[in-house]
């Protein structure tokens, strides 16, 4: 059965354009992973843009115009090997069947993304980004007993972007309140993003995927693609405290203003989210920071629920929302920099992302970028309902 994951070929093999998991965030730095998904108030990166535009102002003047060019990341579920082999091995119904079986209620990620970015840092406090977005994110819940669902879902979807972001910082913010412990400079960012998406859900019942095994591409296309785009933007503030012993800083961010709630799988909610660091001055390491992130407030993030239609209209999904629970809004990391010069930089970092652990590293010799992160989706309507741990690596170049 070759052709059983076709979404992970095109996924593979086509960066032009996720996930049953949330939407908050179009784009998951490998960086920012491995740190808990915590960005908020600590910004530093082009990628910041996706969790606070205002971040953007702590790219360093020191590196003029950053760029990161062919960011490509790659990330997969634990056992997705095991899952693609074993499917591409079955040929008749009652092996494909026997996979199902073995594998029912697992969820599968694949996900190829590139972000490419060019940033500066003007000498009068204020920073500019635009960066190109294409990602392809693939998942597949195989079922054992068909049903509405039928013995194999997919929730996919292939999405690129434009993406402009400025960060303006004033500095001077002086107050006698607390013996002056409220100094500091505050920053102000906003951005806009256009994007365009195509998307797929399904649930694959035994007849189709026997009947289409050798057309499956275009069967899913013809039956199952829907097309959507929208504008929107993001509004982000940053406070960074006079302390020059931990730095301390606070973020807040109002993201996916505007047209960007697609009436299909994919939607991008408003969300709205805080955040709070410190980078305490140690003298054994280059950099140090901790931040601790509550993402989307307001609970807008949603799920889709099958409404079953026999005629298979386009409409067989539906948003729904997911219970409150405090874990899944919860983000918090630690970064760790060991070294930074100009030939080699290397950061550990760590966290905790909607109740289990992340890790990662990210390193950089001359231009040549190697980032690794580990963290887990939580991709049901409550927490530990439906886990997914998940892999990723990144490779770019930049400077």
């Amino acid at each position: 059965m070759k052709k059983i994951l076709p979404l992970s070929l095109i996924a593979l093999s086509s960066l032009l354009y996720a996930d049953m998991s949330t939407q908050e965030f179009l784009y998951k730095d490998p960086r920012i992973m491995s740190m808990g998904g915590a960005n908020t108030a600590v910004g530093g990166y082009s990628s910041s843009i996706f969790s606070n535009p205002a971040g953007i102002i702590k790219i360093k003047k020191s590196h003029g115009i950053e760029a990161e060019i062919l960011g490509v990341s790659v990330s997969g579920s634990k056992d997705i090997k095991n899952f693609v082999d074993d499917l591409n091995n079955a040929d008749t119904t009652d092996e494909i069947l026997a996979v199902t079986n073995k594998y029912s209620g697992e969820a599968f990620n694949v996900n190829v993304s590139n972000y490419t970015s060019f940033s500066y840092h003007a000498q009068n406090d204020i920073a500019y980004s635009f960066g190109i977005l294409a990602s392809s994110d693939v998942n597949f819940i195989p079922h054992n007993n068909g049903g509405a669902n039928g013995i194999l879902e997919t929730h996919s979807r292939l999405y690129g972007g434009l993406f402009l972001a400025s960060a303006k910082k004033y500095n001077g913010i002086n107050s006698d309140f607390l013996g002056g412990a409220l100094n500091g400079a505050v920053t102000i960012g906003v951005s806009v993003k256009y994007i365009k998406q195509k998307s797929y859900e399904a649930g694959l019942d035994t007849g189709e995927v026997t009947q289409h095994k050798d057309d499956i591409v275009q069967y899913l296309k013809d039956t199952y693609e829907v097309d959507n785009s929208g504008f929107g933007m993001d509004v982000g503030a940053l406070y960074e405290f006079s302390n020059k012993t931990w730095n301390p800083a606070l973020g807040l961010s109002v993201m996916n203003i505007g047209n960007m709630s697609f009436d299909a799988y994919g939607a991008q909610p408003l969300s709205a989210n805080i955040g709070a660091s410190i980078s305490p001055e140690i003298s054994w390491s280059n950099s140090l920071k901790f931040d601790v992130d509550y993402v989307d407030i307001f609970n807008s993030q949603q799920a889709r629920v099958r409404n079953y239609n026999p005629y298979r209209s386009q409409d067989q999904y539906d948003n729904a929302d997911i219970g409150y629970d405090v874990m899944n809004h919860l983000r918090a990391g630690a970064s760790l920099g060991l070294l930074d010069n100009s030939w080699f930089m290397a950061t550990l970092n760590a966290g905790l992302y909607k109740g289990a652990y992340t890790a990662g590293f990210d390193m950089q010799l001359a231009i040549l970028k190697l980032q690794f992160a580990t963290y887990q989706e939580q991709l049901g309507s409550e927490l530990g309902q439906l886990e997914d741990r998940r892999y990723v690596v990144g490779l770019g170049i930049g400077w």
